[in-house]
């Protein structure tokens, strides 16, 4: 047989090929979907080889090779992409509003046990055993007599019986057992629906990541209530508090935790609705991406940054108990600010050569703290006015604006009227505990008018742009273009 080959070299080349047009039926042997493996030669056929080889079985064509081979690599992406979906479901939208709620109330519930001076009342962070409620008469012994060794009780609450320290611990405990809640109602359905496979991929880590988020707080929530509980922290014979700067770390944590989950709820449900209308979504594409709208879409962010700034100075007037000085507005004592030597006093330095004094007074000086506060807050009612103002006069911007935009301006501007006129009403009654908890319940709710805003104008993921610009429904002189070429072409037209 060998001698044959070297007789024939052509009866060599064509023999796998010969092979398989004789025991091959010919659909088979047409279908493109099926790959037949072939014995690779070194050696390559001839010219006449070819010319034989092309008259037994006409070669298919070098574009629908290419076009079976774009098929196939199609069908195993898709293959290994099906588990996941394309957006994440509604239901996990309306959980992550709903932890978002969550987050809200106990932000408020937090500040209420600051304005009651219950914080302090358990001594110890235990996880798992520190959600029990004290069962028997020796365990609430147990516990006072802790409550007893800190600062607080030496200080200030040397006359409180059993009774009274019930009520504190009660406050710190409801917090602290409703912290432990949102962190359990978060971590069990993130599991859930990850091994379910009802979020995208880039979801799966965005709910990873908020979990870890809120695992973090609770830390951040020992680390502060750890600094009430030792003399060390604070001047000898001052007031026992928090540090002011955990404080503010706290609360900073709760917003951005807060902020999280709304906005990538608020995300999952603009997605579905893009998709389910990709005609109307494909519009607001185009309407969105304007040249004009560009200055307005940067400063709701700049807005946003700028009432998170805002919230996290009260904190540190909350921290100072600054609200309990200089109870009038928009006065000072005898001016708008008070004396420079006041604002700047050296007593707040802790290096023999005052490098420091600048920014120590920023931060722990109460005067100068509840004037940078003053400042801030002015400063955002100011810009939230302006930017009304800007969206009603400018007239390429009131036309092009969405009608959903221009109702989440209004909101801006009713929740920052609404917040400095409680503000200002809490410092001239020097901080009822109501008022100043419907205080700091405006400044989420500001933010929250901020984020939402920010959510209505922000565009939304490639992917999902993608599946919209290629529906069915959009025109075809749409589809036929790429992406960025259609944003280019619609704001050349506009």
């Amino acid at each position: 047989m060998g001698s044959v080959f070297h007789a024939f070299p052509q009866l060599r080349t064509a023999a796998p090929r010969l092979a398989r047009r004789l025991f091959v039926c010919r659909p088979c042997l047409n279908s493109p979907a099926r790959a037949f493996p072939l014995r690779t030669w070194s050696r390559q056929p001839s010219v006449l080889q070819s010319v034989r080889w092309t008259s037994t079985q006409p070669l298919r064509s070098s574009a629908a090779t290419a076009e079976a081979s774009a098929a196939a690599a199609a069908t195993r992406s898709s293959a290994k992409s099906s588990s996941w979906p394309k957006t994440s479901s509604k239901g996990v939208a309306y959980w992550l509003l709903g932890s978002a709620a969550s987050v809200f109330g106990i932000v408020i519930f937090g500040g209420l046990t600051r304005l009651t001076e219950s914080g302090l009342s358990i001594t110890e962070w235990r996880p798992v055993t520190g959600s029990l409620w004290p069962g028997s008469q020796a365990e609430w012994e147990s516990e006072f007599d802790k409550y007893r060794a800190s600062p607080e009780f030496k200080q200030l609450n040397s006359s409180m019986d059993l009774a009274d320290f019930k009520q504190i611990y009660f406050m710190e405990w409801a917090h602290r057992l409703w912290g432990r809640a949102i962190g359990i109602t978060f971590l069990l359905p993130t599991a859930y629906f990850i091994a379910r496979r009802r979020v995208t991929p880039s979801m799966a880590w965005k709910l990873a990541g908020i979990c870890g988020m809120i695992g973090f707080q609770g830390f951040i929530g020992w680390w502060m209530v750890k600094s009430g509980l030792k003399d060390d922290l604070f001047a000898e014979g001052s007031h026992p508090r928090v540090s002011q700067y955990r404080l503010t770390a706290h609360l900073g944590a709760a917003f951005a935790v807060y902020c999280s989950m709304l906005l990538t709820g608020l995300g999952i449900l603009k997605e579905n609705r893009m998709l389910a209308n990709p005609a109307k979504a494909a519009e607001w594409v185009r309407t969105i991406q304007h040249p004009a709208l560009r200055l307005f879409r940067a400063s709701v962010a700049g807005l946003s940054l700028l009432v998170f700034i805002t919230a996290m100075s009260g904190a540190l007037v909350a921290g100072l108990d600054a609200g309990l000085i200089y109870n009038e507005f928009p006065w000072m004592g005898l001016g708008l600010t008070p004396p420079k030597k006041e604002l700047f006093d050296p007593f707040y330095s802790h290096v023999p050569d005052q490098s420091d004094l600048w920014w120590r007074n920023m931060l722990e000086n109460p005067s100068l703290v509840q004037l940078d506060h003053r400042i801030l807050a002015t400063t955002t009612f100011t810009a939230i006015l302006a930017f009304f103002a800007y969206t009603r006069f400018a007239k390429s911007v009131r036309a092009k604006l969405p009608k959903d935009a221009k109702a989440g301006v209004m909101g801006l501007v009713h929740l920052v009227s609404l917040q400095a006129t409680l503000g200002i009403s809490t410092l001239i009654y020097m901080v009822p505990t109501w008022l100043a908890s419907a205080h700091q319940a405006g400044a989420l709710a500001l933010l929250t008018g901020a984020v939402v805003l920010y959510s209505r104008i922000s565009m939304p993921r490639r992917a999902i742009l993608r599946q919209i610009m290629n529906k069915p429904q959009v025109p075809k002189s749409v589809q036929a273009q790429p992406l960025r070429s259609r944003i280019s072409a619609s704001q050349a037209e506009s």
